[in-house]
């Protein structure tokens, strides 16, 4: 949840559009914690257990063309989908937004190529597929989330998250 709220807290800013594909408990915790830095949150609703169609994503951005970042789970918890996310990521991007990868579940279990499939800010934890003892958020921030980092026009709204505080040292 760190990790989650880590992504969201430092890119999203009051105003900003966030569109979250919803296909199970993670997808909706992503819109709760987006709409909670003050973001207009559109979602992608997916019946639980199914996976995004591309298709379906690019038609929402169509509509939204305001979107600053879409987020997707790569294996929600809650029902084991695997959501294939390059062609998310490349979707996002050709609609100038950045794209954010919750890899929980899948980052130790499954191949997460961070930088072949262009993510801009992906965060995991290690009580799941990496074995390790539970409390830790593992995040790998890209170039253009730094950027977004670096330019805010406000604090974010989390002390504790902050990362451009990290960037100062």
């Amino acid at each position: 949840s760190a990790g989650m709220e880590a992504a969201l807290t430092n890119l999203l800013e009051p105003g900003d559009v966030a569109m979250v594909v919803e296909n199970g408990f993670f997808g909706l915790r992503l819109s709760e914690i987006a709409s909670r830095q003050g973001a207009e949150v559109v979602t992608v609703p997916v019946e639980w257990g199914q996976t995004a169609p591309p298709e379906q994503v690019e038609a929402e951005l169509k509509k939204h063309p305001k979107v600053k970042l879409l987020a997707a789970v790569h294996a929600e918890t809650s029902t084991g989908a695997l959501q294939p996310l390059k062609e998310l990521a490349k979707l996002a991007h050709d609609h100038d937004a950045l794209f954010v990868a919750d890899t929980v579940t899948s980052l130790g279990g499954t191949p997460v190529d961070f930088d072949a499939t262009d993510i801009d800010f992906a965060y995991s934890a290690t009580q799941k597929c990496l074995g390790a003892p539970p409390g830790m958020a593992p995040v790998a921030v890209g170039p253009r989330a730094l950027e977004v980092i670096q330019n805010r026009k406000v604090k974010p709204r989390s002390w504790y998250l902050d990362l451009g505080l990290l960037l100062q040292y």
